[in-house]
C-alpha cells in the first residue's frame, strides 16, 4: 500500500517484492531515489556496473521541491541521455529581474548565459516529479540497475571490504553485502545518523512559504524577486514559471511563526491575492515551510559508504544550489567510482571528496551571504541593503552588490590533485580545474561530443594521444577562440567535462603523464 507521509503521490509504482534470497551481493548500493540517487544509478549503470537503488518510498513523490535546473545540471543530463526531454517539458529562461518596494520596474536585472553559442540555456524550470520520472524511465532501459520500491535501510555497518546492509520491506527483512554504499537519502539522512555522523554550520532564523498553484498568467518566463514589496512588507517574495501553468511562489515569514497556521489555506491565499490581485482564480498545488539551512559534512567519503546530494551538504533554496550541486556530486564521483571498480586503487575517490567540498562550500558560502542580503540581522545590514537597492536603479557600480540569491554556477577546482598546471603563459581559454565550455562543432556541439571518457581536444593536429584516448579535431572558430586554441594546441577532458591539461605544443609524454594523473596515479 502506498505511504504518502513524505508527499502526495505524482507516480504510483508499488512496491518491489522481497528477493527470494535472505543475502545479496552488489557492487553499488544507491540509498535514495530522488534525483540524485537515480542520476548516481544511471551513471553507473550506463557504465555498465550492477547497481541496486534501495527507497523507502514505492511512489515518485509530487509536493514543492526543486524546479530550476542550471546549464550546468543540462549538460550533465545530456551526458546521461534525459537532457532533452528535460529542456522539451521545462521553461526555458536566461533573465533575473530584481523590483524593490513599489517599484514598476527592477532596479537591477541580469543575464544568467553571458557566454552565448551555446547548446543549453542558463538554467530551465521544471517540477522535480518529472525529473525523476525522466530518470526511473531511463534506468528502466538498463538490465544491471534495479530499483527496489518500498525498501528501507535499516542497519549499516562499514567494513574494509564493503558493507553490511540490513533492509525492511513489509513483507520483512533482508541483507546486502556492497561493495559501495552511496547514500543520497536527503537532509536527514538516516545513514548518516546510523554512522553517527552529523552536519557543520548554520542554521538561519527566518522561515519561508512556498505557495505552488495553478493560474493562467500571460507572464514571460523570468526570475521576479521582490525586496519589500507592498504585498509583504519588510519581507520578500519571488515569482517563478512552472510548465503546466504552475507557477511558485515564494515569501518570507519571519522567524517566530506558527507553521501550522501559515500552511492553512484561508491564510496562504491572503499572501497569494495580495501579491497577484484580490480577483485572481487559482488552483493549489503544493504549500509548505522551510528554513534556510547553510551545513554540510566534515567529510563526503567515510571508507566504503560516500555520502552525495543532500545528505552531504544543504543550502538554502534561493540560488537553486541544492539539487544543482547534489547532480554536481554524481558527475564528478561516477567516473572515479567505475575506475575505482575497474582495479584503480580507491585513494582516487579522495579527490571525490577534496573536490565536492569545494564545490559545497562555494555553494554554501554564496548562499549565506544571499540569506544575509535577503534577511539582514541589524539595522546596519538592512541600511546597507537598502542603499544598494536605492542606488542599484541607477548606478551601475551597485548592481552587482544586490544578491537576491546568486544562482548557480558549474565551480571550478584551481587547486585539484588531477590537474596538471599550466608550464606556458595562457591569457585566456578554459584554465586546469575548470569545466569545459560549449561551442558550436560542426552540426552539433562541443560537449556533446566528449561523451563520458577521457577525450583530448587538438587544435590543427599535434602530437599523437596515447592508445585508447579518443581525440576531437577542433577547428571550429568560436571553440578555437574559446578555449584560446592555436594550431597544434591540445586540451586534455575529463569524464565530467572538467580540464586535466592543456598545452600549446604538447607531446606524448607530456599527454601521458597527464592522463595518468587525471586518473590518480603516478604521472611520472
Amino acid at each position: 500500500m502506498t505511504d504518502v507521509r513524505y508527499g502526495h503521490v505524482w507516480r504510483s509504482i508499488g512496491p518491489s517484492p522481497r528477493p527470494a534470497a535472505t543475502a545479496d551481493e552488489v557492487p553499488v548500493v544507491i540509498a535514495g531515489a530522488g534525483p540524485v540517487g537515480l542520476a548516481m544509478a544511471l551513471d553507473l549503470g550506463r557504465r555498465g556496473h550492477r547497481v541496486v537503488v534501495l527507497t523507502r518510498l514505492d511512489y515518485i513523490a509530487g509536493g514543492s521541491k526543486a524546479i530550476c535546473f542550471s546549464k550546468r545540471s543540462l549538460d550533465i543530463m545530456d551526458r546521461l541521455g534525459v537532457g532533452q526531454r528535460m529542456v522539451d517539458k521545462g521553461v526555458t529562461w536566461n533573465v533575473g529581474k530584481v523590483f524593490w518596494k513599489d517599484r514598476p520596474d527592477p532596479v537591477y536585472q541580469f543575464d544568467l548565459l553571458p557566454v552565448k553559442d551555446q547548446r543549453r540555456p542558463a538554467f530551465i524550470n521544471l517540477q522535480q516529479y518529472y525529473v525523476e520520472e525522466y530518470l526511473v524511465d531511463a534506468l528502466a532501459e538498463l538490465p544491471g540497475v534495479e530499483i527496489r520500491w518500498g525498501h528501507e535501510v535499516r542497519g549499516v555497518a562499514a567494513h574494509d571490504g564493503g558493507v553490511s546492509i540490513e533492509v525492511g520491506t513489509a513483507a520483512g527483512s533482508y541483507a546486502i553485502e556492497a561493495g559501495w554504499l552511496i547514500a543520497c537519502d536527503g537532509n536527514r539522512s538516516p545513514i548518516r545518523t546510523m554512522l553517527g555522523l552529523d552536519f557543520e554550520g548554520r542554521i538561519f532564523e527566518d522561515n519561508f512559504l512556498i505557495a505552488d498553484i495553478r493560474i493562467k498568467e500571460d507572464r514571460p518566463a523570468e526570475r521576479w524577486f521582490w525586496f519589500d514589496p507592498p504585498f509583504n512588507p519588510g519581507k520578500s517574495a519571488l515569482f517563478h514559471r512552472q510548465p503546466d501553468d504552475v507557477w511558485r511562489l515564494d515569501f518570507q515569514l519571519g522567524w517566530n511563526i506558527d507553521r501550522e497556521e501559515c500552511l492553512k489555506d484561508a491564510n496562504v491565499e491572503r499572501y497569494i491575492r495580495a501579491m497577484l490581485g484580490p480577483d485572481v482564480a487559482f488552483e493549489k498545488e503544493w504549500y509548505s515551510v522551510y528554513t534556510f539551512q547553510c551545513r554540510r559534512m566534515a567529510r563526503f567519503v567515510h571508507g566504503r559508504v560516500i555520502f552525495a546530494g543532500d545528505s552531504a551538504h544543504l543550502v538554502s533554496p534561493f540560488g537553486a544550489r541544492g539539487c544543482n550541486g547534489g547532480f554536481a556530486d554524481v558527475d564528478n564521483l561516477g567516473w572515479k567510482l567505475d575506475l575505482v571498480l575497474g582495479g584503480a586503487s580507491p585513494d582516487l575517490l579522495e579527490s571525490y571528496n577534496d573536490e565536492a567540498i569545494v564545490t559545497a562550500d562555494e555553494n554554501i558560502l554564496n548562499s549565506t551571504r544571499s540569506t544575509d542580503f535577503l534577511t539582514p540581522k541589524s539595522e546596519v545590514s538592512e541600511a546597507f541593503r537598502d542603499a544598494v537597492l536605492g542606488l542599484a536603479a541607477e548606478h551601475a557600480f551597485a548592481r552587482p552588490i544586490v544578491n537576491s540569491g546568486r544562482l548557480s554556477t558549474a565551480i571550478s577546482y584551481p587547486d585539484s590533485a588531477l590537474s596538471t598546471p599550466d608550464e606556458d603563459d595562457w591569457t585566456g581559454g578554459v584554465a586546469p580545474g575548470s569545466p569545459a565550455l560549449d561551442a558550436p562543432l560542426g552540426e552539433g556541439w562541443l560537449l556533446g561530443e566528449l561523451g563520458d571518457r577521457f577525450v583530448l581536444l587538438q587544435a590543427g593536429g599535434g602530437a599523437t594521444a596515447p592508445e585508447g584516448l579518443d581525440t576531437i579535431a577542433i577547428d571550429s572558430a568560436i571553440a578555437l577562440a574559446r578555449y584560446g586554441l592555436e594550431a597544434g594546441g591540445a586540451y586534455l577532458i575529463r569524464p565530467d567535462h572538467y580540464v586535466a591539461a592543456r598545452w600549446r605544443r604538447p607531446d606524448a609524454a607530456k599527454i601521458a603523464r597527464a592522463l595518468a594523473r587525471a586518473q590518480g596515479g603516478d604521472p611520472r
